[in-house]
């Protein structure tokens, strides 16, 4: 990782993909990833770790079995450990996440992974 500054919004424009994650820098154990979305991700758990986002652009929505919370650009939510969570995205956002390093984008648990999905724990930026 680099010791320098990083613009996130230099590294956004890097990339087309969508659902696929670049690793940005690292803190400790954990990955700050950033990630172009759009449409709908899959169903999934993590099991052992929270997950953190934060939008950077665009408005992600993130369903719970129990409710649906809507994130604008600045908000912030984390999924608690064990939550069973569907990120989506209709008109598209950028968001960041906050991971241990080696987390799959579609946890320990989730429906089947669609041909759009990268299922990853991130690319080198």
């Amino acid at each position: 990782m680099s010791n320098e500054p990083i613009s996130l919004d230099a590294a956004l424009a890097s990339f087309d993909t969508l659902w696929s994650p670049r690793i940005v820098t690292s803190v400790n154990d954990y990955d700050v990833r950033i990630a172009k979305v759009e449409g709908e991700h899959v169903w999934h758990t993590h099991d052992h770790t929270d997950e953190f986002f934060l939008v950077l652009a665009g408005e992600l929505t993130i369903a719970l079995r129990d409710r649906t919370v809507v994130l604008a650009q600045g908000d912030v939510f984390t999924v608690p450990r064990g939550t069973e969570h569907k990120p989506s995205a209709p008109g598209g956002a950028s968001i960041l996440m906050f991971e241990p390093t080696g987390t799959l984008t579609v946890g320990d648990s989730h429906d089947e992974v669609p041909d759009h999905v990268d299922a990853t724990t991130g690319h080198p930026l």
